[in-house]
């Protein structure tokens, strides 16, 4: 008994490193994404490159990438090959987490010579050159700097070259240094902290208790798995898409205690940037699986291993090499939703309606034939569906977890003025349990100049969230622009978005659907709704 309660001790102070290791992330970011919203994830990796824990701050496309991610690491520099103070850098998207923006670092940790563990983390930085943060571009060299697996420092020196090639491919240089260089310090604490716990418990590496985290976790997953009764579910969703909309089709199917996820039928691979990288894809559709059926078990190689995800090559759930994918996450993050209409099959009743899915990235910039240049990000949220004993939440990013940025810091780094940033009425759907309220956002400029504003990542325009088990649809999404006189254009479809001068921006986010027929909503419920203003009328 006393040995099972120490093991538990030190899996539970595991997770309490790499949440440090996350937290150092936070706080010393420089780009607002990763600073303000959280739009990062780290976690520690035994000898053989598999992922023990991972952070509870972080998003599951970053964590559930980044378990495999770092294997390619290992097949590029064995671990006999490195040495104390080496640290490794990738943006690949397909060997990495899905798309340029998002760097990964890898540091091995030694214990009197030996390696004993690797940490991992990434973030997503502003701007990697090429086009931006856009769904134009047609391939992903179009896209922005692509590093492949190198050496960021060897044997604590750190390698200038690297970092002068990224700095020299971005616009906002400053912040995409310093972004890495977060990366490398989360890392270094992740391990200070690991040695120190290795002294504390007497341990000279942590073999054992990796196997015996890995091995209850696959036992856990397994078993959550097998309580599912055997069969095979279909669903399918239709989203807006680029060029045509995209339909995403799934087939789960369930024997014993493994389960596969199947893509057959899913629409081809976009010409412009929304595909979804199988790295991307597999992190999400694992995500929605376990929120259902094993959401207490924790997220390693092992809980994650009975799940496995097919999709046709070639594909928009799997794109080859070099289709564009700055915007995967169009894609990859409606897929829970996709999950979940699946396991609606099997667990009639007990899963939630669908929800705006992906969040909306106001990638805002101009350029100097405009007026004074900036380049910012701002991050938009809608609805989450509502469940099946509770409304949806509000201004909430699922599956991502991500946050919104600031007003104040968005005003700060550029002539930007946020004019209204508040609920939208009605924009939940209607039912037993009322979607999560989505928000609407109009952005102008207070020096008068024109800007532009990326369209990549707005979905759910013309295929709003569906509800569940009677219950109505979320609002769908809407973008308008506003020229000098007031004069009102809505702007279709994903490219980019031209604000005039003196003009403004308005994106109403799209909402989570409803749960449950609306009429057998609790009178006191829509009566609060009613009065808190996110209904305009008390009709069921």
């Amino acid at each position: 008994m006393l040995k099972a309660i120490r093991t538990q001790v030190m899996w539970n102070r595991l997770i309490s490193v790499v949440e440090e290791q996350a937290q150092t992330l936070l706080r010393t970011a420089f780009g607002s994404v990763a600073r303000e919203a959280g739009d990062l994830s780290a976690g520690v990796y035994d000898i053989h490159g598999r992922m023990l824990a991972q952070a509870v701050t972080g998003t599951p496309g970053h964590v559930n990438t980044m378990a495999v991610a770092v294997g390619h690491f290992l097949a590029r520099y064995p671990l006999a090959t490195l040495v104390p103070g080496d640290v490794l850098v990738t943006n690949d998207p397909w060997l990495g987490t899905g798309h340029l923006f998002d760097f990964v670092v890898v540091t091995p940790v030694f214990r009197e010579g030996r390696p004993v563990a690797l940490f991992a983390s990434t973030c997503h930085t502003i701007d990697v050159g090429g086009r931006g943060f856009t769904a134009d571009a047609a391939s992903v060299y179009e896209e922005g700097i692509c590093i492949p697996h190198l050496k960021l420092a060897r044997a604590g020196v750190l390698n200038e070259d690297v970092l002068a090639i990224v700095q020299a491919n971005s616009r906002n240089p400053v912040e995409a240094r310093g972004d890495i260089l977060s990366l490398v310090s989360s890392n270094e604490v992740g391990a200070r902290r690991l040695l120190e716990m290795l002294d504390e418990f007497a341990l000279h590496d942590i073999d054992a208790l990796a196997e015996h985290i890995l091995a209850e976790s696959a036992r856990a997953a397994r078993a959550a798995i097998a309580r599912l009764p055997d069969g095979q579910w279909r669903a399918e969703m239709r989203l807006d898409g680029y060029e045509a909309p995209v339909q995403l089709v799934a087939t789960l199917r369930k024997h014993g205690d493994h389960l596969v996820v199947d893509y057959a039928g899913s629409s081809a691979a976009s010409a412009r940037g929304i595909n979804s990288p199988k790295c991307y894809t597999d992190a999400y559709s694992v995500f929605g699986l376990k929120c259902l059926i094993a959401p207490e078990v924790p997220n390693n190689a092992a809980s994650l291993a009975p799940f496995e995800v097919l999709a046709e090559p070639g594909s928009i759930v799997h794109p080859l090499r070099p289709s564009p994918v700055t915007a995967r996450h169009v894609i990859g993050q409606m897929l829970p939703d996709l999950m979940f209409g699946c396991l609606e099959q099997a667990l009639e009743g007990r899963v939630p309606a669908e929800s705006a899915g992906s969040i909306w990235v106001l990638a805002m910039s101009r350029d100097r034939a405009q007026g004074a240049p900036f380049n910012v990000m701002s991050v938009g949220l809608g609805g989450t569906g509502a469940r099946p004993t509770k409304d949806g939440l509000s201004t909430t990013a699922f599956p991502s977890g991500v946050g919104g940025i600031p007003v104040e810091v968005t005003e700060a780094q550029s002539p930007l003025v946020v004019w209204h940033k508040e609920y939208l009425p009605d924009s939940g759907g209607r039912g037993q349990w009322r979607g999560g309220v989505a928000q609407r956002i109009e952005i102008g400029a207070r020096d008068g100049a024109g800007f532009e504003c990326s369209a990549a990542t707005f979905d759910r325009r013309d295929n709003a969230a569906r509800g569940r088990n009677g219950g109505a649809p979320g609002q769908p999404g809407r973008v308008e622009v506003f020229g000098s006189e007031g004069a009102c254009s809505v702007h279709e479809g994903k490219g980019t978005i031209r604000v005039p001068a003196g003009g403004r921006l308005r994106v109403d986010l799209p909402g989570g659907g409803g749960f449950g027929p609306p009429p057998d909503r609790d009178p006191e419920r829509l009566a609060r709704d009613l009065r808190d203003g996110l209904v305009s009328d008390s009709l069921p």
